[in-house]
C-alpha cells in the first residue's frame, strides 16, 4: 500500500541501542523515506561508538546513562512528549538497533494506525518470515507461553512480544508505562488489552541480529528477562 493514499501523520521512531555501533547504520539507512520525520537513538550507556555512528547517520542521539530497555525507551518517549503538543507525533515507533528487524517492514506496520483501525500494532515474528536461527529456542518458548498467558488472564490475543511495535501517542498516554527493564514489551501488550484498545498484529520478517544478544545470549540474560515478563504478566491481574 502506498503511504501517500494513507491520511498524514506524523510518525517519530525510537531505537533504543546498548553497544550497537556495527549495526545502528544499518538500521537507519533501511528507514523508509519521507515516512517519518525524526528517528530517535537512545545511547544506554554503551561502551562503543554506537552514539556517534547513530549521529553521523542523522539520528537524534540521547544519552540514557541508567540501563536497561525500558529506561532507554522512556527517554525516548520524553523527547517526544516534551514538544509541544501541536508538534508531537501521531504514532511512535519502536525498533531495535540490532538490524534484526527489517526497517522496511515499518510501512505496513503503521497502516492499521494510519486507517484509524488500530490504537496498537504489534510486528509479529511468529507470523512473518525467520531467517533459520534468528530466535533461539528460548525466545520461542518464552513467547509462546507469554502470550498464551495473556489470552487465558487478559483476553488478550497476541502471537508474539516482538519489540517492532508501532503505537498512537494518546493510546500510549492512556497506558502509562513504567517498567524500566525487561517487562517493557509485555507491559504494553496487556495494558493495552486491559483498557480495550485497538490491538493488532501485522507479520515482519526476522533475521539474525549482528553482533551477541544481551537477553537471550546469555543465561543471566534469559533467566532475568523471562522472571521479569512472567512477574509482570501476575503483577497487573
Amino acid at each position: 500500500m502506498s503511504v501517500a493514499l494513507l491520511p498524514p501523520a506524523v510518525i517519530d521512531v525510537i531505537i533504543p541501542a546498548y553497544n550497537e555501533e556495527k549495526s545502528i547504520g544499518r538500521v537507519l539507512a533501511e528507514i523508509p523515506k519521507g515516512l517519518v520525520r525524526e528517528v530517535i537513538v537512545v545511547d544506554n550507556n554503551s561502551r562503543d561508538q554506537t552514539g556517534p555512528v547513530a549521529a553521523a547517520a542523522g539520528a537524534t542521539v540521547l544519552r540514557e546513562p541508567r540501563p536497561g530497555y525500558g529506561h532507554a525507551c522512556l527517554a525516548g518517549m520524553a523527547r517526544c512528549y516534551g514538544r509541544p503538543l501541536a508538534e508531537q507525533p501521531d504514532i511512535i515507533v519502536f525498533l531495535d538497533g540490532d538490524y534484526s528487524d527489517y526497517p522496511a517492514d515499518m510501512t505496513a506496520l503503521v497502516a492499521p494506525l494510519l486507517r484509524q483501525e488500530a490504537d496498537l500494532v504489534i510486528g509479529s515474528r511468529a507470523l512473518g518470515q525467520r531467517e533459520a536461527g534468528s530466535m533461539l529456542p528460548q525466545q520461542l518458548f518464552g513467547n509462546w507461553l507469554a502470550t498464551n498467558l495473556l489470552r487465558y488472564l487478559y483476553g488478550a490475543r497476541f502471537t508474539d512480544l516482538g519489540p517492532f511495535r508501532a503505537v498512537r501517542r494518546e493510546a500510549l498516554l492512556r497506558i502509562g508505562m513504567q517498567d524500566t527493564t525487561y517487562g517493557w514489551t509485555v507491559e504494553m501488550q496487556l495494558k493495552a488489552a486491559k483498557l480495550g484498545l485497538r490491538c493488532t498484529e501485522i507479520p515482519v520478517r526476522y533475521r539474525r541480529r549482528i553482533g551477541v544478544s544481551k537477553v537471550s545470549g546469555t543465561v543471566k540474560g534469559t533467566l532475568g528477562a523471562g522472571y521479569k515478563i512472567l512477574w509482570t504478566i501476575f503483577r497487573y491481574l
